[in-house]
């Protein structure tokens, strides 16, 4: 048993500087991030721990799944970005941003569009092999899920990501979003999508594939957790839930999607891994 788990522990190092060789050769890189704007220690704290695996690893993209400010002012907003997430775009990462319930509570979020490199409230982040779809789950309206039928559709990338920030599964401070559940998912099961990240609840949770469609969520970057709980009849089988300090990290090749949990300590804790071919 000890030398199985030690084995396990070196498997898990090698696999993301396996990804980092292969950011080389074209994967695209992404860090992705919820519920952490809550400034002061703890956002700064997370903000380190996210530079200091980026320059281990390698990063492209830096992506918020919500809530992104609870201070409701939007100088103490952008202060607190510039402190924890500042170094970003100078370190060669594209910023994009995902509105969380709390974001929208002042000028609908838009004071954070500049910031998080946020065209609108909705919108494609086009990559080397994926496409990501960042939706505003705060209006599940018919004007929003009309584009994302139609983005989806012609989508020709290899892979599919959706990101928001109320999860379509989840059990713990909440269950699942009404709106997203009976309006979107159908889309994403519909048109490929492999992918959906969202945050809200306070913790990180990975199911398994629904329909060709794997949920994962990570609301744990502010450092105030909600416990999961078991999940009702009819959720997609629940593999992995911890009430977990940190962020995600993904490297999507061609024909080959990783991804991790990572403590703020930089310990990953969890990996889960799609093949392009299902």
């Amino acid at each position: 048993m000890h030398f199985a788990a030690v084995l396990l522990g070196l498997l898990a190092a090698l696999l993301p500087a396996a990804g980092q060789a292969q950011g080389q050769a074209g994967s695209d890189r992404i860090v992705a991030l919820g519920d952490f704007g809550v400034g002061g220690p703890v956002q700064a704290t997370l903000g380190e721990a996210v530079r200091t695996f980026e320059s281990q690893y390698g990063a492209d993209l830096l992506v918020t799944l919500g809530d992104n400010d609870y201070t409701e002012s939007p100088a103490a907003f952008r202060a607190n970005w510039r402190a924890s997430f500042g170094w970003a775009r100078g370190e060669g990462l594209r910023v994009a941003g995902v509105l969380g319930n709390h974001d929208i509570r002042v000028q609908g979020g838009r004071y954070q569009y500049a910031t998080l490199g946020m065209p609108g409230r909705f919108y494609k982040v086009p990559r080397r092999n994926v496409d990501l779809f960042v939706l505003d789950s705060n209006r599940v309206d018919a004007g929003q899920t009309a584009w994302l039928a139609r983005s989806l559709a012609r989508s020709k990338a290899r892979w599919k990501i959706a990101v928001l920030h109320h999860p379509p599964f989840t059990c713990g401070g909440y269950r699942s979003h009404p709106g997203v559940v009976r309006r979107w998912v159908p889309l994403f099961e519909r048109h490929g999508v492999r992918l959906v990240l969202s945050g809200h609840d306070h913790n990180y949770q990975r199911f398994a594939p629904r329909r060709g469609v794997r949920y994962v969520v990570h609301g744990g970057g502010g450092n105030r957790f909600y416990e999961p709980r078991a999940c009702p009849p009819g959720y997609p089988r629940r593999l992995r839930a911890r009430r977990e300090f940190g962020f995600l990290y993904l490297v999507v090749r061609a024909n080959r999607l990783d991804g991790w949990s990572v403590r703020a300590d930089g310990r990953r804790t969890d990996h889960f891994a799609l093949t392009a071919d299902g």
